[in-house]
Parts: structure tokens; sequence; C-alpha cells
């Protein structure tokens, strides 16, 4: 629950004023249920927004200038709105600013100054989208307050355009997606390359999804991830022998992988295709499952999910690994994965509300006993995508 008086306490504190010119806007944090490495093998992806997220307060200034500010972090800037640049020093503030430079580059240009306050309960680097939560909050206030159009789908292009060029960070259209365009108590079902998407009703009913954050800094996760798309490129490259043209393992059914595979001759790489093929595979069979409110069935699926990423395309490590085993083993749970890029990172799990307090009290004691790391655990449920907050949330 965030406190919104608090909040414009805070507002008040920084940048003096009153509370009758603060605007209040809201962007979610991301889950992916399941679709892991799916997204740039041409497949689909199953995200869903979070109930908790970024919260950004702002007001309008009488110069050109930006002012950023945030109750997570004590690093705070001022920049002129014209002279917006990419500066290592300015850490987080990079993120907000390059919405700025890249709304400019799409001839928005803004009529004048702000203020801006960020609220974030995303844990940082825990695989969240904390990165993506701001950068979409901060493209719809900007937007709106400036009275432009708002097209949720362009504000994630944008968002991650941003992230690509300004930041220099290589993510794909998912997070900003989910973020963007989260509805309530329904996952959605992604299309990274052609970004056709379908809303698939979640009806959790006595079940919550249960994160559980490892605390384990993921650092292989770049070098790993450049091996793990070169591997799929690789299979790709076999595959071409039966199917020339193929361009993406996503392009392929099942059936035609199964009956195809021996192609591949480098047993990794042959594996590495395997999940990929099959996620995208359980990514459909979710739907399927979900749309019948079969959730005993899709918990099989994260599952099976997991187990793929852990056997076949090797990215779980012994911090998610330990996680998820202690999950399965709590009565009440009906399926645990790992979420992200693997290496560290969250695992989601599906947990009946009985049976949540006995969960965080086993899983935690089993995972800290096994790594000598204190994990965190959050109970949430499926919320909107970014919105304007009119009332206390």
């Amino acid at each position: 629950m965030v406190n919104l008086t608090a909040l414009k306490t805070q507002f008040i504190q920084a940048y003096g004023s009153d509370e009758s010119g603060i605007q209040v806007f809201h962007a979610p944090g991301r889950v992916n249920l399941i679709g892991e490495h799916t997204d740039y093998n041409g497949g689909s992806v199953f995200p869903a927004a979070l109930t908790f997220g970024t919260t950004l307060l702002l007001s309008a200034r009488a110069d050109r200038k930006l002012a950023f500010a945030s109750t997570n972090f004590p690093l705070t800037r001022e920049v002129d709105i014209e002279g917006i640049a990419f500066n290592e020093a300015d850490d987080w503030t990079n993120y907000p600013k390059g919405i700025v430079w890249e709304l400019a580059q799409r001839g928005i240009e803004l009529s004048q100054g702000y203020n801006m306050l960020y609220h974030g309960e995303i844990p940082n680097g825990a695989g969240l989208s904390s990165s993506a939560s701001i950068e979409v909050v901060t493209a719809f206030a900007l937007l709106t307050l400036e009275g432009k159009s708002i097209d949720t789908v362009q504000i994630a292009q944008w968002s991650q355009h941003a992230e690509n060029q300004f930041v220099g960070v290589n993510c794909g259209i998912m997070d900003q997606f989910a973020v963007a365009n989260g509805v309530k108590d329904h996952a959605i079902l992604l299309d990274c390359d052609t970004l056709k998407y379908e809303l698939v009703p979640f009806q959790s009913g006595e079940y919550k999804l249960v994160i559980g954050n490892t605390n384990k800094r993921r650092g292989l996760v770049d070098s790993k991830y450049n091996e793990r798309r070169a591997q799929c490129e690789q299979a790709v490259q076999h595959l071409q022998q039966a199917f020339p043209e193929l361009t993406l393992l996503g392009q392929l059914t099942l059936e035609q992988f199964n009956a195809n595979a021996y192609l591949i001759q480098d047993e990794t790489v042959r594996r590495r295709a395997r999940h990929v093929v099959e996620e995208i595979d359980r990514v459909a069979q979710s739907m399927v499952v979900l749309n019948n409110n079969d959730l005993d069935s899709f918990g099989k699926l994260m599952n099976a999910s997991h187990d793929s990423l852990r056997d076949l395309y090797e990215v779980t490590g012994i911090e998610l690994d330990t996680m998820v085993a202690a999950a399965r083993q709590v009565p009440g749970v009906l399926g645990s994965r790992m979420t992200g890029a693997g290496f560290g990172g969250c695992t989601v799990s599906l947990v009946h509300e009985a049976s949540i307090e006995r969960f965080i009290a086993n899983v935690g004691n089993v995972y800290e006993k096994a790594t000598g790391l204190v994990p965190a655990f959050y109970v949430c449920d499926i919320g909107d995508g970014v919105h304007q907050v009119k009332e206390e949330v």
C-alpha cells in the first residue's frame, strides 16, 4: 500500500510549493509467468503486471529544468531540458532522462520543466523490471501533462528504444510491454516480434503468486545470454537443411522439431533448441488451460518450464534450484519456477493462500541453510498497467 500522503509530504520537502499542483502516476513491476528465453527466438511470452511498482509524483516548474529525486536512492539531479545526455555518474536518473531524450527524437518537446519524485517498491536487481517501470511511468506522465495522445503500445516501444539507445542496455520489449499494457487479473500472451497480444484471464481464486527473491546478484547473465543466443542461431543453421526458409526456432512446431532434431549434431546445441521449442509449446498450452480456469495444469506447466531451464537450457544455478525444490515440498503449491533471465533473480510460485505463511517460513529456512543468503518474498496479485492515480493507493 503506497502512502500518498507521506509521499506528497516528501515531495513538498524536496521541492517546496503545496499539494495543489502535484500529479500522481503509477506503473507496475512485472513477472513472466511462463515462456523464458523464447522472446529472442521468435516465440511468445506470458507476462503479467504486478500490483506493486513505481509511483511518480510530479509538478510543473516555471523554468526549463527537470529535477529528479527518489525515495530509494540519495542521488538527485537537476538538468536543462535542452541539455539531456547520458552520464554514467547520473545513475538511475538516466532512465527518465532517456525518456525525455526519446520524446524529443519523436518530435515531442516538453513545453515546461518538471519536478519529479519516484517511489519504487520493486527490489532493484531482482528481475521484476524496475527500470521498465520507471521508463513507462515517466513517458505516460509527461505525455499526459503535455496533453499528447496516449498509446500504451507505443509507450512500450519508445521506452525499450530509450533503454537500448540512450542507456545502452540491449533489453527486449517484454518488460515495457507488460508494464504499459497489463490488465488486472489477466496475463498477456505476447508475440515479441509482431507485438500481437491477447489478454488471458488469470482467475487465481484462493491461490496467490508468491515471488521469491534469491538475493543472488545475477553476475553471469550477459555472457551466458549471448552464448545461449549464439547456440540458438547455430541450431537454426543446422535445421535449415530441412527448412531452408527458417530464421528463428519459434517458426517450428514441436512435431517439426522432433522429426528433425537429429540434424543438430552438437548435443548441447540440440538441448538448447529443444528447450526453446518445448517452452513455446508450453506457453500455448498455458493459454488453453487458463481459459479453462485449470490452475492445476498451469502449475504443472510452470514446473516443467523450470525443469527444462535447469536441465536443457542450464540457466538456473544452485540458488534458484534450491528455492524451487523447497517450494514444491510445501503442501498447497501448484507450481514453482525461475522467472527472468536466470543465474539468480527470482522464482514465482502459485501458492494456496492458507499455505503462504508456511511457504515463506519453510522455503526461507531451507534456502538460507543451503546458500547462506537471506531471501525475500512478495505475495502479489496481477494488477493494471500504467495509469494516473486519482486517489490513495
